[in-house]
């Protein structure tokens, strides 16, 4: 043992069990993956200047689910869940579930950084500002001990209950009627989920995330990062941000999602809903 060193033994958190249940899930789900990037110059100059002018900080992140909201609601198919073997459930309100980093408590008053969902309701109908300000609120909620998701009118008690319960009682209560019940699935996680590596040209090379998850569509935002690009005729520094997505095949095929990704790409690249 002598050659182990020092360490530290805690006991691992239930709350991350939630966690490992999607990991599991998400595995299981017919996602295909899709990496591209997209030139983020104009909107990101867009914000610098609105920093300067304002002295107030834009989500990134928050901009890039207005313009996922605005893509998804134009091509409905793209977040479509099944309803048993015939059924398709094609929603309407595009409901975004984005992960917030919040420091969670121990009983012997140590903390850890615990990514919590956070559902941001009809993304599609909301303006990049009202985003932004419902992330920031949702950044500096209390979080409870035991608790797993923020925005949640849930008893705490019940579910930290939740999380002590062997794995098989919690897919009867909970991740089965998850994977059954379109309805039950957007009203508790939403219809898409964005989680972000948090990078924003703090280096210049790329970096991509494959996310996991059991949405209809995961959208991962990687770095941030400069390089040449041609603008009209032009060569001259632009932004580009990598993007990766998982599309359901069990509900969309490629056609769909290359105008779908056609069209955000034109959203993002034009600064979609930074004027408004």
């Amino acid at each position: 043992m002598d050659d182990i060193g020092t360490y530290e033994e805690r006991r691992f958190p239930e709350f991350r069990y939630p966690t490992l249940d999607t990991l599991d899930l998400g595995i299981k789900k017919h996602h295909i993956p899709l990496l591209f990037e997209v030139d983020v110059s104009e909107a990101r100059a867009y914000m610098r200047e609105f920093k300067a002018r304002t002295g107030e900080r834009l989500s990134f992140t928050g901009w890039v689910m207005r313009c996922i909201g605005q893509a998804v609601s134009e091509h409905k198919h793209i977040q479509a869940m099944r309803r048993g073997r015939r059924g398709l459930i094609l929603f309407d309100d595009v409901d975004i579930s984005v992960v917030v980093e919040r420091s969670v408590g121990h009983s012997d008053n140590s903390s850890e950084t615990l990514p919590v969902p956070y559902v941001v309701r009809r993304a599609n109908k909301k303006t990049v500002k009202e985003i932004n300000d419902e992330i920031r609120a949702a950044q500096k909620e209390l979080l409870e001990a035991g608790e797993v998701q923020l925005g949640a009118r849930r008893n705490v008690y019940l579910t930290k209950a939740f999380t002590l319960m062997p794995r098989f009682v919690r897919n009867l209560l909970v991740w089965r009627r998850l994977t059954k019940d379109p309805f039950f699935a957007k009203k508790t996680m939403g219809t898409v989920v964005v989680t972000s590596m948090g990078s924003t040209g703090k280096y210049s090379g790329y970096g991509w995330a494959i996310p996991i998850g059991i949405h209809p569509v995961v959208f991962a935002l990687g770095s941030i990062a400069t390089k040449p690009g041609v603008v009209g005729n032009e060569i001259t520094i632009r932004e580009y941000l990598s993007m990766s997505v998982l599309f359901d095949h069990d509900v969309t095929d490629g056609a769909p999602v290359f105008r779908f990704i056609q069209r955000l790409n034109e959203l993002l690249e034009g600064g979609y809903g930074l004027d408004q």
